[in-house]
């Protein structure tokens, strides 16, 4: 995969995560507009690991990856996130959604030889 590539895919990473944290904020904490504090710091430690990680270029997401660079804490919150709003995701941004899942079942397809 070339660079331009994997830019591309951490920004993909990026934005659904961000999507992903104010859609949980809004649903969990009645934020609309901004997030709370809690919701900013986790987005703000999501974005920092995105932005450093080193296996972009190989792995599909951060749920798939043999290395878990979460802190505990963090793992869970995340976790926490993901549950509430990956439900949802499907009703604010389809497109986005569909690109995930398309992604996840291409990714186990080649993992495990096709058919």
């Amino acid at each position: 995969m070339n660079s331009e590539k994997t830019e591309r895919k951490r920004q993909d990473e990026l934005q659904a995560v961000t999507r992903m944290i104010e859609i949980y904020c809004r649903g969990k904490h009645s934020h609309t507009g901004s997030l709370c504090k809690d919701c900013q710091e986790l987005m703000n430690y999501a974005h920092s690991r995105i932005q450093n990680c080193p296996f972009m270029k190989t792995k599909t997401f951060c749920s798939n990856c043999k290395v878990h660079c979460y802190s505990p804490d963090m793992r869970i919150k995340i976790k926490e996130v993901m549950k509430f709003s990956g439900p949802r995701i499907m009703l604010y941004h389809p497109i986005m959604c569909i690109k995930h899942v398309l992604t996840s079942l291409s990714a186990k397809f080649k993992k495990y030889g096709g058919l």
